[in-house]
């Protein structure tokens, strides 16, 4: 399962490197997810600068993408040629955003007339892009997920975990990142907010099966 967490310049730390994290505890079981970039390097909205690990190409290679967010999305939504290069298949991938890269996903065509999540801030972008906007962490809708919020990246990272190696290993990955003393409690957040959207993806592989 190869995982394209896509991160451009002047992104969020928590977006990229949670997700990032959270997903790499599957690598035993030939998991990995990758910072991918436009650029060799890109600097964070704190100054933070990292080499990219993947080109922007990879993505359409990736078998998910993640998009975080970033203090430069509205920049990248309007650059015609980068959303250019960015070939994503809902059919075949599953396909994540946060906050403000849930603007991508409008502009890329990929939400449509869905109902989203994003974070506060971006709200009103999203709003004009022609999305609803839920008050809530986390949505999905097949094979496309939004969430908003910094900490919703565990929300993300989890849903993908749990649609490709099941509920159980999702769990495992929450339990080992949550705070010591606050686990269970957790763990049991997570699985409340991502369990309807699991359950209506199972309903509906019976149904087609």
């Amino acid at each position: 399962m190869q995982i394209a967490v896509l991160t451009f310049d002047g992104f969020n730390e928590l977006d990229s490197f949670i997700a990032a994290a959270i997903l790499n505890r599957l690598r035993a079981q030939g998991w990995a997810a990758h910072i991918t970039s436009p650029t060799e390097e890109v600097t964070s909205l704190n100054g933070v600068t990292i080499r990219r690990q993947q080109p922007l190409g990879f993505a359409a290679e990736a078998d998910a993408v993640l998009i975080g967010s970033g203090s430069k999305t509205r920049d990248i939504a309007a650059d015609a040629d980068l959303l250019g290069r960015l070939r994503l298949d809902p059919e075949r991938q599953l396909i994540g955003a946060q906050c403000s890269g849930t603007l991508l996903l409008a502009k890329l065509g990929l939400i449509g007339t869905l109902p989203a999540c994003t974070d506060l801030t971006t709200k009103p972008w999203v709003v004009e892009a022609g999305v609803e906007v839920l008050d809530a962490p986390f949505v999905a809708h097949g094979n496309i997920a939004t969430a908003g919020g910094c900490l919703a990246s565990q929300y993300l990272a989890a849903w993908v975990i749990a649609r490709r190696a099941g509920v159980a290993a999702a769990r495992a990955a929450i339990h080992y990142v949550a705070p010591v003393g606050e686990k269970e409690e957790t763990v049991a957040r997570t699985l409340r907010v991502l369990s309807p959207f699991l359950l209506a993806e199972a309903d509906l592989s019976d149904r087609c099966g």
